[in-house]
C-alpha cells in the first residue's frame, strides 16, 4: 500500500509543470524567484528543517521556523533581518501544507527552487512516514555536491589565474616594451639577430592587426557557444571532453559520482525504480553519458538487468558494472549506488591535487619559455651593440 502511495505521488511531482501550475498542488499563483537560489542556502535549510521536524516539531511550525531562520543575519555587533527569496518561498510553502496540501505538492509549486530529485524524495519520505529521515537524506546529497564543485573549481582556479597573469604580461610586452626598444633598434643601424627580428614580426603584428584579432577571436567565440548550444555541437564537445588527459578521467569521476549518489539516494527513500531512473538522467550534465543512460533507462523499462545495460551502454567504466552487478545480486542496490558515490568521490580527491600538480609547472614553464624568449631578443641586440662600442 505504502509503495502504490510513493507511485502516486511521485508520478504527481515529475508531471508538475502545467499551465496553472502542478496537478493536485494548491493553485494559489505564486511569484517566480527574483534571482537564482544558491545550493548552499537549500542545503541549509534543508538540514535545518531536517533537525526540527526530527526533534518533533509539527511540519507547519518547522516550516515557518525555517522561513524566518532565513530572514535572520548576523553582522559584526547589530543582529538584523534582510529579505531573502528563499524566505518567501518557504512562507508560501508553509501556507500551502497549513490549507491542506502536502509538503511535496507545495514543493512542486516551485520548480524553478526545487528539483524533481528533492520534490520525490520529500514525497516519499512522507509516504513512509520518514520525512526527517529524507530530508537529511537530501542534505547530504547537497553537501556532497557542493564539495565536490568547490574542489573541481579549487582545482581549476588557480591554474586560470596563472594563465591569465601569464597572457597579461606577454601581451604587455609585445604591445609596449618591444614597440619602444624596436625604435631605437632601427635608428642605431645595426642588423639585428634572427629572434629579435622574428619578435619585432610579431609586435608589428599585434600593433596593426589587433582589432581585427580581436574581431576573429569574439566571432570564433560566438561559433563555438552557439554550436555548443546545438544538441550535436554539444555531444561533440562533451565527446572531447572525455578525451582529455586527466581532465577527462576527473569530470567522468564526477558525473559518475552525482549519478550514482543520485539514484541511490531515491531509491533508498522508496522512489520507483522507473521514477529515479527518469530522475537520475536530469543531473547527467554530459550528452554522451546522458545518452548512455536512456539506453541503460529503456533495457530497464523492459526488464533488463541494469548491469547489463549499463555494459553494453560503453559509457561507464567497468568497475560500475561490477558494483552495481553485486548490489543488484545482493538485492543491496542503494546501497552499492552509495558506496560507489563515496568512491568516486575520493577519486576526485586524488585526481584534483594530480592535476594542479601538473598544470602548475607547465604553466609555468611554458611562461618561462615565452618570457625568457622575448627578453633574450631583446637584450641580443643590445650586447652586440655594447661590443661594437
Amino acid at each position: 500500500m505504502t509503495a502504490n502511495l510513493t507511485e502516486r505521488r511521485t508520478k504527481t511531482t515529475t508531471q508538475r509543470r502545467t499551465d496553472h501550475g502542478v496537478t493536485g498542488a494548491p493553485t494559489t499563483n505564486h511569484q517566480e524567484c527574483p534571482r537564482r537560489i544558491s545550493t548552499q542556502e537549500l542545503c541549509l535549510v534543508t538540514r535545518q528543517l531536517a533537525t526540527l521536524v526530527r526533534a518533533g516539531m509539527p511540519l507547519v511550525t518547522a516550516l515557518a521556523a525555517a522561513s524566518d531562520s532565513l530572514h535572520f543575519s548576523l553582522s559584526t555587533q547589530i543582529i538584523q533581518w534582510r529579505d531573502s527569496p528563499l524566505s518567501t518561498i518557504f512562507s508560501q510553502i508553509c501556507e500551502d501544507v497549513r490549507s491542506g496540501h502536502s509538503f511535496s505538492e507545495a514543493l512542486a509549486r516551485h520548480p524553478q527552487v526545487f528539483s524533481d530529485l528533492y520534490v520525490n524524495m520529500v514525497a516519499a519520505g512522507e509516504a513512509a512516514g520518514t520525512l526527517d529521515r529524507t530530508l537529511q537524506q537530501l542534505a547530504r546529497v547537497l553537501e556532497k555536491r557542493i564539495h565536490t564543485t568547490q574542489k573541481v573549481k579549487a582545482a581549476l582556479a588557480y591554474p586560470v589565474m596563472m594563465m591569465a597573469v601569464a597572457l597579461g604580461v606577454v601581451l604587455f610586452l609585445i604591445s609596449y616594451v618591444v614597440p619602444s626598444l624596436t625604435k631605437v633598434f632601427a635608428e642605431l643601424n645595426q642588423t639585428l639577430p634572427t629572434i629579435t627580428l622574428a619578435l619585432m614580426a610579431v609586435s608589428s603584428f599585434m600593433e596593426t592587426h589587433l582589432l581585427t584579432l580581436i574581431i576573429i577571436l569574439t566571432a570564433l567565440g560566438a561559433g563555438l557557444v552557439l554550436a555548443y548550444r546545438s544538441p550535436q555541437g554539444k555531444l561533440i564537445w562533451d565527446r572531447i571532453l572525455l578525451k582529455i588527459p586527466v581532465l577527462g578521467d576527473l569530470l567522468l569521476r564526477v558525473t559518475i559520482g552525482r549519478w550514482a549518489r543520485t539514484l541511490g539516494t531515491l531509491l533508498a527513500s522508496g522512489v520507483p525504480i522507473l521514477t529515479a531512473l527518469e530522475i537520475t538522467k536530469g543531473v547527467i550534465s554530459n550528452s554522451l553519458i546522458r545518452q548512455g543512460w536512456s539506453q541503460v533507462q529503456d533495457a530497464v523499462k523492459h526488464g533488463e538487468n541494469m548491469a547489463d545495460a549499463i555494459a553494453r551502454a560503453r559509457v561507464f567504466p567497468p568497475i560500475v558494472t561490477h558494483i552495481v552487478a553485486t548490489g543488484e545480486a545482493s538485492a543491496t542496490l542503494e546501497t552499492a549506488l552509495v558506496d560507489l558515490a563515496d568512491l568516486c568521490d575520493d577519486q576526485v580527491d586524488t585526481m584534483t591535487k594530480t592535476l594542479t600538480s601538473l598544470l602548475e609547472p607547465a604553466i609555468l614553464l611554458i611562461m618561462g619559455v615565452v618570457v625568457g624568449f622575448i627578453a633574450l631578443a631583446i637584450l641580443l641586440p643590445i650586447f652586440e651593440i655594447n661590443q661594437t662600442l
